[in-house]
């Protein structure tokens, strides 16, 4: 995995590279920047897999560097660094399909839980062209448009942070407009809907078996796998070890 990190404060970014190759010696942090502007020039160059990029910056700031990438069409998965304070500002990346987002202190934990799921997506492991996979827009064609982009949302965000009233704010409606909706048009809560698709897509990655039975619940927004068992089992009326019998 090619590695970019873009953050101004030359400590933080030089600390990240060095905890990002600690991990793995799969992780390759192959350049560094500290504005926007000399990131893009690097990214275009290199077209790293992965981009981790603080939001505030000199000369360019996160966010328009990301749209200037996505842009000229490269497809790195990105990873937004933000303080609490920012959080706000980072909402705006979600409409460039970005679903990572950490917040300052970085720690070895949660970055390890992020690179694992962008080892996942990189590798192909929400589809697989010898299963079907029918997407949430055609499960719910006759849904609200507001909800289609809610669903799109979710299919590219599930295995990261994803939050109702985020979400609402980035769609641009109430929090309690959206909840009204999404419940009207799918039939489900968004908490119990977030957890049935990521238990199904649970099933998917269990099916295809290319990943570690034990990453599973990492690849799909879980950090807890004992949580995970018992989410499984309350959807599915099975433990994974039974579902996995099962299809083996």
């Amino acid at each position: 995995m090619k590695i970019i990190i873009v953050e101004d404060e030359q400590r933080a970014r030089e600390g990240l590279a060095k905890l990002i190759t600690s991990l793995s010696s799969e992780y390759e942090v192959i350049g560094q920047a500290g504005n926007g502007q000399s990131a893009l020039d690097m990214i275009l160059k290199y077209q790293p897999d992965v981009i981790f990029t603080d939001i505030k910056m000199p000369i360019m700031d996160g966010i328009t560097m990301t749209r200037m990438v996505r842009a000229h069409g490269i497809k790195s998965e990105f990873v937004v660094i933000s303080a609490y304070g920012d959080f706000d500002m980072a909402r705006q990346f979600i409409s460039l399909g970005v679903a990572e987002y950490m917040l300052k202190p970085v720690t070895k934990e949660s970055l390890e839980l992020t690179l694992k799921r962008l080892q996942i997506r990189l590798g192909g492991g929400n589809m697989n062209a010898t299963e079907s996979h029918v997407s949430l827009r055609e499960q719910y064609p006759e849904a609200h448009p507001l909800i289609l982009k809610a669903l799109d949302i979710i299919e590219r965000c599930y295995s990261g942070k994803i939050n109702q009233k985020e979400l609402a704010q980035e769609l641009n409606v109430s929090a309690e407009y959206f909840s009204y909706l999404f419940a009207k048009n799918t039939g489900k809560t968004f908490s119990n809907f977030i957890r049935d698709y990521r238990i199904e897509q649970a099933k998917f990655l269990y099916r295809k078996g290319e990943l570690d039975k034990k990453e599973v619940p990492y690849a799909v927004g879980f950090s807890d796998a004992k949580y995970f068992c018992q989410v499984f089992k309350k959807v599915t009326g099975e433990t994974p070890s039974e579902y996995l019998l099962k299809i083996l």
